[in-house]
């Protein structure tokens, strides 16, 4: 998938999610959140293309973190924190999608219930 429609697709696929919102930051990158957490984050990567990170359970973690066309995401992995970057010219985007969802779920559910309810969770 180019970098274009990659984009596109994950401004689309984020945007469906009630409550979320995007904004620009971090040298360019576009932030997808929903209250004040972060459930996404797309960008082009170092070696070409679109990626895309996302939180996932820590099984989805251990079990993808070295799979084709995955890796720890920069920065967050890093500090301990279950975040994996997706590249978007090597996986099914339905694949992404999916775990665009599972993220979005894991940050809605850790938010405070009244923070949930403001948001119409």
């Amino acid at each position: 998938m180019s970098g274009a429609v990659a984009a596109d697709s994950f401004d689309r696929v984020c945007a469906a999610r009630p409550g979320a919102y995007r904004v620009i930051q971090w040298g360019g990158a576009t932030v997808w959140k929903v209250g004040p957490r972060v459930f996404a984050i797309g960008a082009a990567l170092r070696e070409g293309g679109w990626g895309v990170s996302v939180k996932v359970s820590p099984i989805a973690f251990e079990a993808l973190r070295n799979a084709a066309g995955y890796r720890p995401a920069p920065y967050l992995a890093s500090r301990g924190l279950t975040w994996l970057q997706v590249s978007c010219d090597s996986v099914d985007w339905e694949e992404t999608a999916s775990l665009i969802d599972m993220s979005y779920r894991l940050v809605t559910a850790a938010l405070p219930a009244r923070t949930r309810l403001e948001l119409g969770l």
